[in-house]
This record gives structure tokens, C-alpha cells and sequence, in this order.
């Protein structure tokens, strides 16, 4: 049993799994912890869910609610969630009932060996097969970027001690990746084995685009790696070029001809695509840094609701009043 337990839960359009969810997870940390609470941050829902939230906090001792003023995606709101965390550990999770709650003894007894960060890896993926490759990918290049290449499966199922966002917290951009946030804290990270339900009402909220998006974020947002790939291709193709102009030479001098106009149009085409590849990143990295320039925050609450249902709106008003003086 560890002392304290702070579960953080992004909330969008889940009106309808919120309340078996916290029926489910008061019991199991109940048994797990001396104290805990349950945060459900409601990330520009367009269904009732903050009502949902608000009610919840009513019925419920343990339930915090958090209303953000817009969506601002799901790693936003965790990380929202995560500063306004209470107690020493704290578990991530969707609101989708497909991470079970009574999975949750699992990520802290593996924690308890020594990890900061232990993943909730399911024993299948449940996607289809373009989706589920993607995600290995996005993965993949993600562990990379941490700088932890034994780690091969990263999940939103995860076990994180409290103490780790002292390492990101003065970040503020907007384009953020929770997962590369913990790295800055750690590199011990674990991972244990899970059941993973099927999701039962709705539909996912993550589609191809929003992964291919994300891949993009890993690559451009916190990895140099593109620009080096830039460079390389950069010099591959100026090495052709020299070979190029060898072959060019070399028949000149012995056959008194050079290429017609099919070759040079095939070089011309060939080195046109290498340098719009290398605007493109380069381009891509502009816009982050454009981005992070405007100083745009990671979220803004617009209200706080405790457990004894009492509506909170001054940390709201107060950043309204930050954002005029600064201005």
C-alpha cells in the first residue's frame, strides 16, 4: 500500500462513462492508498460532461473537477491535471473504461522495485492493423526522442511519482508530449503487462490524422533528428552532383558529347526534390518556433470544482489578470 494516490483523467464527450468509471475507482484506491483523489479535467467537452463532473464531486468525497476553457488535447489536460495533483503518485488514465481500474495494483507494485514511471502496456493492441502499426511507429520514434531505447511500449496508462514535474514546470508552450516532459525527470521507466477492455460507448477519439500529427510533433518538436536527415540528404545528393559532373566531363573528353536534355531534366527534377525536402523541415521547425514565440499557454482553467461541490473560479480570474497586466 503506498501513502497517497492522485488519478488524473482527461475528460472529452464521456458524459456517459464517467460515473461507472469513479464507481470503479474508488474502491480499488481505497485499498491501495491511505489517501487519494480522483481529477477528471474536462477538456472543451461538447456533451454534458462537466455537469457530469460537477455532480460527481457532489456525490463523491474524493472527486476534483477541473473545466478548461477550451480543448486543448489530451496532453494539455494531464498536464493540468499533474500540477494540480495533490498527493506523492499519480496515475494516468482514459475515460473510456478501457484502461481497467483494477489494473491499477499492477503499475504500483512495479513501481514499487524503484521506477519513476511505469507503463500500462495492453496485452493486444485493439485497433485495426494501419492504426496499430502507426502507433508501434509513433512509439518507437518516441522512445528514441526520449533518449531511452529500451523502451518500447509507452502507453496513457501510467504510474508517475509526483516529485518528477518539478523537472517541466515552467513549460508553457501549447504543442507538448507528456511522455518527453517525464524523460527531463528520468530515464528509470518501466513497464508491466494489462488487460485492455474494448471500448464499449463512443468512439475513439485519436484517428490517423491526429497520429500522423503526433509523429510529426515527436520528430520536429523535441528531436534535431529531421535536421541532420536534412543535411545528410543535403550532402548525398552535392556528392552526386560532383559525380554527376565527372560523368559529364569524362564524356566529353572521350566521346566529344554530353547528355541531352532527358538527363539534365531527371538531375534538375532529383535535386529539386532534395531541396523542397529540406525547406519542408526546415519549414516545419519555423512553425514550432513561431508557435512557442507567442508564449500561447499550455491551458487555461476557467473553473475548479471541489469535492463539496463548491464552484471555484478564482484561479481563473487571477490568470485573466495576469494575461491583462502582461500585456
Amino acid at each position: 500500500m503506498v501513502s497517497s494516490i492522485s488519478v488524473v483523467i482527461p475528460v472529452y464527450n464521456s458524459e456517459l462513462t464517467l460515473a461507472p468509471l469513479v464507481a470503479r475507482l474508488e474502491p480499488v484506491l481505497a485499498r491501495e492508498a491511505r489517501a487519494f483523489e480522483i481529477i477528471l479535467v474536462n477538456d472543451g467537452s461538447h456533451d454534458q460532461s462537466w455537469n457530469v463532473i460537477r455532480e460527481l464531486a457532489v456525490q463523491h468525497a474524493c472527486v476534483r473537477g477541473i473545466n478548461l476553457m477550451r480543448n486543448y488535447g489530451q496532453h494539455n489536460a494531464l498536464l493540468c491535471g499533474i500540477r494540480q495533483a495533490k498527493y506523492g503518485v499519480i496515475v494516468t488514465m482514459d475515460d473510456d473504461l478501457q484502461h481497467p481500474p483494477e489494473e491499477i495494483p499492477k503499475l504500483l507494485e512495479k513501481m514499487a522495485e524503484g521506477y519513476d514511471v511505469v507503463y500500462g502496456v495492453p496485452r493486444k493492441l485493439p485497433h485495426s492493423f494501419a492504426r496499430n502499426l502507426l502507433s508501434k511507429l509513433s512509439k518507437r520514434v518516441l522512445s528514441w526522442t526520449m533518449g531511452v531505447k529500451s523502451l518500447r511500449d509507452i502507453n496513457a496508462f501510467r504510474a508517475i511519482r509526483t516529485e518528477l514535474r518539478r523537472a517541466f514546470s515552467n513549460y508553457q508552450s501549447p504543442q507538448l508530449l507528456l511522455d518527453v516532459l517525464l524523460s527531463w525527470g528520468t530515464t528509470r521507466f518501466g513497464v508491466v503487462v494489462v488487460d485492455h477492455c474494448p471500448r464499449q460507448l463512443g468512439k475513439s477519439n485519436y484517428t490517423l490524422r491526429k497520429l500522423v500529427n503526433q509523429l510529426l510533433l515527436i520528430l520536429t518538436g523535441f528531436s534535431t533528428a529531421p535536421l541532420r536527415l536534412a543535411s545528410l540528404v543535403g550532402l548525398t545528393f552535392t556528392c552526386f552532383g560532383v559525380g554527376v559532373l565527372i560523368y559529364v566531363i569524362a564524356r566529353y573528353l572521350l566521346q566529344g558529347s554530353i547528355p541531352g536534355f532527358p538527363f539534365l531534366a531527371s538531375i534538375i527534377a532529383i535535386f529539386s526534390g532534395a531541396q523542397l525536402f529540406a525547406l519542408g523541415i526546415i519549414g516545419e521547425y519555423l512553425a514550432r518556433m513561431f508557435n512557442r514565440s507567442m508564449e500561447r499557454p499550455a491551458y487555461v482553467i476557467s473553473e475548479m470544482v471541489e469535492p463539496t461541490g463548491q464552484v471555484d473560479r478564482s484561479l481563473a480570474f487571477q490568470q485573466a489578470r495576469h494575461a491583462e497586466t502582461s500585456i
